[in-house]
């Protein structure tokens, strides 16, 4: 006879085995499901995919990537009151008026004699074509105090108080009689043209290339963004730094067939009535008269008076003109490098690249003409575009310039030398014997400003690489500079674009190792007419702040006051 507790715990462990072997089996596939899909998460994961593609499922109060900062906050360097929008019928005459508008000297604050050392001030009234005050802000003014007798000059600082009236800041750097220029560049209602024009024609200025096989050529638009489809174009955006580029593709030849980059042209649309705005000698770039007396005497310092609130210096200009000679007020002497064996002697054993536009290839020529040491060496190429070459070959000198890569308007630059700044400094050494100039803004006024900040971006990256492996390479940046407007300037390449550029290009260099020459001030400081190309007496400044830079002394801690 059967005992029931053994039958009991017979079948007890029966239903255990049964129970323990569906866990191990349910785990054995639970383990292969994970195994298969860890295998294809990293799959998954590594696929690049562009940040447009990407739909986000993070929570609205996820914080923003760096890059998406940093773009918010370079776009809010360039930032500028508000302009009226324009009626369909509005009349220029409705507009500032740089003859009904004044300038009025405000006496020193806290009474008494201006002396060197104390600050200016300047109230300036925007009325329009009938004598009307204008309400609010928007004008693009700009200020300089200066001394003919003296070649003494430095730029304004000037503040809108979106009202319609403005003030100009000057520091009183030298003694003797000073006297105030308030230029109106381009009215409020102008800017708004301005604006609109960056926001809804951003390819108004368009390229062409040149494409051969054989006897066989095509010619075709190209551009920084074309509205077509992939089928239709031949994509040459640059792998290394993403700089986008496009041309329609050719009917018979290849994408690879591409020769030579140009300027295609310019595309002038605007209404008449806008047009109008852009009056040269009448309401752009044009001088506000004086309200009052425009001369004041300006008296020594004095060195044992304490300052008080009233004589805190608003403003700081990054130096000025005295004699002719640029003084820098960081604390950089410049020296006057007036001969050949002074540049000779600075540059001895040293390489000088100079990349970017017309305004850097403009140094290389002045080194080229003004010492006859250097020697061009004829690299059979264009003059405008290079690049270019010069030697010294009993002090071991190189100079060399490269122009920076689309969008540039030079004419027919062949594609093989048609490269991209970042990229070439990354194919540089460095070093104490290096010396790295570069000036890049002219070229990219007529485009939105992401164009611009993706290409300085990229030119920092390279610049922070090249710091890297090289600490003591000298890098130099030039920054943009006022010049004469016509409408043409204007529409493509007016102050106001050159400004906001010149924001852009301090915001992204700056707190890296790198040196400014403040073109900007030296051009508006300077007696001389504003030129795209300044005169040659503005760029010897220019050269001799920057050999000053390659060539200063262990105790160049001073300012250069007169």
């Amino acid at each position: 006879m059967n005992n029931p507790l053994t039958m009991l715990s017979s079948r007890h462990g029966s239903i255990f085995l049964f129970l323990a072997l569906c866990v191990l089996t349910i785990l054995f596939y639970n383990k292969q499901w994970l195994e298969s899909q860890n295998e294809q998460i990293p799959v998954f994961m590594a696929a690049p995919v562009k940040p447009a593609q990407v739909k986000s499922s993070l929570p609205t109060h996820q914080q923003p990537s760096k890059e998406a900062v940093e773009l918010d906050f370079l776009k809010n360097v360039t930032a500028w009151p508000s302009t009226p929008p324009l009626p369909l019928n509005f009349s220029w005459n409705d507009t500032s008026d740089p003859r009904h508008s004044t300038v009025t000297i405000l006496p020193k604050r806290g009474g008494g004699q201006w002396h060197a050392g104390n600050e200016l001030e300047v109230v300036i009234k925007m009325y329009n074509f009938h004598g009307k005050p204008k309400t609010s802000g928007g004008d693009f003014l700009l200020a300089r105090l200066h001394s003919p007798s003296l070649l003494a000059g430095v730029a304004g600082k000037v503040v809108d108080h979106l009202n319609g009236s403005y003030s100009a800041l000057f520091p009183l750097l030298w003694e003797g009689k000073v006297q105030v220029q308030v230029i109106l560049v381009h009215s409020s209602e102008a800017v708004t043209v301005l604006r609109q024009l960056n926001r809804m024609q951003p390819h108004r200025i368009y390229f062409k290339s040149l494409f051969r096989s054989g006897s066989l050529t095509e010619t075709t638009t190209c551009n920084v963004y074309i509205n077509a489809s992939q089928q239709q174009l031949c994509n040459y955006t640059d792998l290394h730094t993403g700089e986008q580029w496009f041309c329609y593709k050719p009917k018979k030849l290849s994408c690879d067939a591409r020769v030579t980059h140009a300027t295609g042209g310019f595309k002038k649309n605007i209404k008449r009535q806008e047009e109008m705005l852009f009056q040269s000698g009448i309401n752009m770039k044009v001088s506000i008269p004086p309200a009052n007396h425009p001369n004041i005497s300006v008296l020594p310092r004095v060195e044992d008076q304490t300052r008080g609130i009233g004589d805190i210096v608003r403003t700081e200009p990054s130096g000025y003109y005295y004699g002719g000679a640029w003084r820098p007020l960081d604390g950089t002497k410049v020296h006057q490098f007036n001969s050949s064996t002074a540049v000779s002697q600075c540059l001895r054993g040293k390489g000088l690249h100079l990349f970017g536009d017309s305004t850097i290839r403009q140094w290389f020529e002045y080194f080229i003409a003004s010492f006859p040491g250097l020697k061009k060496f004829d690299l059979h190429s264009s003059k405008q575009a290079g690049p270019l070459m010069a030697l010294d070959y009993p002090n071991n000198i190189l100079v060399t310039y490269r122009c920076h890569g689309p969008p540039i308007r030079f004419a027919n630059v062949p594609v093989t030398q048609l490269r991209y700044i970042a990229n070439e400094l990354d194919h540089i050494d460095g070093g104490p014997n290096t010396v790295v100039v570069i000036g890049v803004w002219s070229h990219f006024s007529t485009f939105t400003a992401d164009v611009y900040i993706q290409r300085l971006q990229n030119i920092r990256k390279a610049v922070v690489r090249l710091l890297s492996r090289a600490p003591r390479t000298l890098v130099v940046i030039r920054t943009a500079n006022p010049k004469a407007l016509t409408v043409y300037e204007t529409l493509t390449n007016s102050d106001w674009y050159s400004i906001q550029g010149d924001k852009l290009l301090r915001a992204v260099f700056k707190g890296l190792d790198v040196h400014l020459v403040d073109a900007w001030d030296m051009v508006l400081a300077h007696q001389l007419p504003h030129n795209l190309h300044p005169q040659p007496p503005i760029i010897k400044n220019m050269i001799d702040v920057l050999l000053s830079y390659i060539c200063r002394p262990p105790t160049d801690q001073t300012r250069g006051n007169p």
